[in-house]
């Protein structure tokens, strides 16, 4: 078949992008859609055993390359696994985050790595999703949102509120970066409110 879709989630930590990475897949699959939701990094078994190395522990563990490089070797395993197979079914996948959070959270705001980066993602990636919808937010409540989950997976939260903006400027500036594939939503509305549109959105752009 090979004609799935391919669209991920993105925003900063606490915005709320993984509940509606939720409702959009079951509403999908109540519409009778094939739908698979799986998350970054993780979403395979090799890639989860990655996932505790980055989202666990002290702040300052990794160095802004060393994430990078971690990043990349779950993404690769996660395509490999889980979403090439998929979308080669003819399958929806929704991923809540793909390689703009690495653009933003490595790239932007620990350093001027964008360039790594996108070098590292041609070279083992070669994919972008067909759709991004980024969940726009203040940053002062998306950091109060994620720390009140008390979620042990803490560690990027921990960098405090001036991480949290940069990473809000960051997932902002993408927008310019992919202005066909990236769709800002407005996160501060009710959460039903913002799922029905992000339905919409959705099924508008389905093939």
């Amino acid at each position: 078949m090979g004609a799935g879709f391919f669209l991920s989630f993105e925003g900063i930590d606490g915005s709320g992008k993984s509940t509606q990475a939720r409702l959009l897949a079951n509403a999908l699959k109540k519409a009778g859609h094939d739908v698979v939701l799986t998350r970054e990094p993780g979403g395979s078994d090799g890639a989860e055993e990655i996932r505790r190395l980055l989202v666990e522990g002290d702040p300052n563990r990794w160095s802004a390359e060393t994430e990078i490089l971690l990043f990349t070797a779950a993404r690769r395993d996660h395509m490999e696994r889980t979403i090439l197979p998929a979308l080669e079914q003819g399958k929806i996948v929704i991923s809540d985050r793909f390689a703009d959070s690495t653009r933003v959270y490595q790239g932007a705001t620990r350093g001027d790595l964008r360039g790594i980066v996108d070098q590292l993602h041609d070279l083992m990636i070669k994919r972008e999703p067909d759709l991004t919808l980024v969940i726009n937010m203040s940053p002062n409540d998306a950091l109060a949102r994620g720390l009140a989950r008390d979620s042990g997976e803490d560690r990027f939260e921990d960098f405090g509120l001036a991480f949290q903006q940069k990473l809000h400027d960051g997932f902002a500036s993408l927008k310019h970066d992919f202005p066909d594939r990236i769709r800002m939503i407005d996160g501060a509305r009710d959460m039903h409110t913002i799922a029905d549109g992000i339905r919409d959105i959705v099924l508008d752009a389905l093939p």
